[in-house]
């Protein structure tokens, strides 16, 4: 009789180390299918539509977007701030589950990390098409220049953000080469003679397999780890101070870093999961993201999306009980204001449809996660709208009041930023390992008692 205290397979179907190599190196070496080149070119389609946009607001000004003298952020700000956020659940897989040893990181790290890249990538198109002469963005970082003692801002939220982006894009980039090394060694090995081998032998950095090597390969893959795991929480702190530093009620509050880190992990969670759920159909990856990781990941948007539940509860606590009137008007405002429809639907995909992965049958079902996901997603980019517009479109000044529409430029930009990152990640699927393959080889065993016994 089995031990049903012991954990479930990682790995299902009986696989062995030779399958795991023929199974995830096999999409890679084939003609894509219709439905993967469907996707490209919806894909594709949005990232086209996204850069002419771009192209017609750098060339006319940042007067086409809907901005006006009070609000002066709007979708900008709201789409940087999602992407950040998008992109704080690889570093979390990758990196500090590697080092609590959670073996169950294995089936989905190595898309999550990807996944990082693109999602920074699409954050920082933001900033430097926001500051309304894009050409001039260099200015933002500290180098000697021809302008004598005129530097930049260092006071400025903006700068923060420069330095907190590119660092966080180096430090994922190269924890996710290095993870990388091992895999590209055995596409190498697969390989044919050709352009292709040669790649792949290239980047693979003469890796031989040998005991010393991997002896090093895991002591700096434990030291990147540790590396990466603080940048989980600094890099959207400092995001977070860009509202926390300013006087604007509704902005103004210490409980910003916490609440924004949590809610980062809880999107990026809920798009990790969006996207191995597809992939794992399209490219018939179901014997190594299966039902346990569907399971613990439900678990920790549930962790996490109540974090969230909290925090709007707190903002409200605080606001009443600080006896500010403008602060409790902001959040009044936010509830029964203009845009109460906004914040009713942040707060329904938010707090109220996660909780229903408090229920098994509900975590175990792959089509109910996934819309859950997506509902999350949705709420989670409202969240930053409602925090952002409903804070500015009501300023101190009455006479100074003034809503926010969104224009179809706007619309299209957020568009092709999706574009853009569902291209990159198809991309990715094609010409790289989507799952770790010396990685989910070292948990083959795991569990497989249980399989055997059931």
């Amino acid at each position: 009789m089995a031990d049903i205290s012991l954990s479930p397979p990682l790995v299902v179907g009986y696989k062995k180390i030779s399958d795991v190599t023929d199974d995830i190196c096999r999409p890679m070496e084939r003609w894509p299918g219709g439905t993967w080149w469907m996707a490209f070119a919806v894909a594709f389609s949005m990232l086209l539509l996204g850069a002419v946009a771009i192209t017609y607001e750098i060339a006319t000004g940042i007067g086409t977007w809907g901005l006006n003298p009070t609000v002066g952020w709007a979708m900008g700000i709201t789409n940087f701030v999602f992407w950040i956020g998008i992109g704080h659940a690889g570093t979390l897989i990758s990196a500090i589950l590697f080092l609590f040893r959670q073996r169950w990181r294995t089936g989905v790290n190595r898309a999550a990390e990807a996944m990082t890249l693109f999602a920074v990538m699409c954050a920082g198109l933001f900033p430097i098409i926001h500051m309304g002469r894009p050409w001039f963005g260099y200015w933002i970082f500290p180098y000697p220049n021809f302008r004598g003692s005129l530097w930049m801002n260092f006071r400025s939220p903006l700068a923060w953000d420069a330095f907190a982006i590119s660092t966080y894009f180096l430090i994922s980039l190269t924890f996710w080469y290095v993870g990388l090394i091992p895999d590209l060694a055995t596409v190498r090995d697969r390989a044919k003679p050709g352009f292709r081998k040669t790649i792949f032998s290239i980047f693979s950095l003469g890796w031989d397999g040998a005991y010393r090597t991997w002896n090093r390969y895991e002591l700096v893959y434990l030291l990147l780890a540790g590396l990466a795991t603080p940048l989980v929480v600094s890099v959207h702190t400092i995001v977070s101070w860009d509202f926390a530093t300013a006087v604007i009620p509704g902005w103004h509050a210490t409980i910003f870093p916490p609440y924004f880190v949590a809610g980062a992990i809880f999107s990026g969670m809920a798009m990790v999961l969006t996207l191995m759920i597809i992939a794992r159909k399209v490219m018939g990856l179901e014997a190594y993201i299966n039902l346990r990781h569907l399971d613990v990941m439900s678990k920790l948007i549930v962790l996490t999306g109540s974090i969230v539940g909290f925090s709007y509860m707190t903002e409200f606590f605080t606001a009443q009980y600080g006896n500010n009137m403008y602060e409790q008007f902001v959040f009044l405002n936010r509830a029964m204001g203009p845009f109460a429809w906004a914040y009713w639907t942040m707060v329904s995909c938010n707090v109220i449809i996660p909780q229903f992965l408090w229920f098994r049958k509900i975590r175990h079902s792959w089509t109910l996660v996934f819309i859950i996901t997506i509902f999350v997603n949705i709420g989670m980019w409202f969240e930053r709208f409602v925090i952002i517009v409903t804070s500015l479109h009501r300023d101190y000044l009455p006479s100074s009041w003034a809503s926010y529409t969104p224009t179809s430029v706007e619309i299209a930009i957020l568009i092709g930023s999706f574009g853009l990152f569902f291209t990159l990640f198809l991309i990715f699927c094609r010409l790289l390992p989507v799952i770790a393959i010396a990685e989910i080889k070292g948990v083959l065993k795991h569990g497989a008692h249980i399989e055997e016994a059931h």
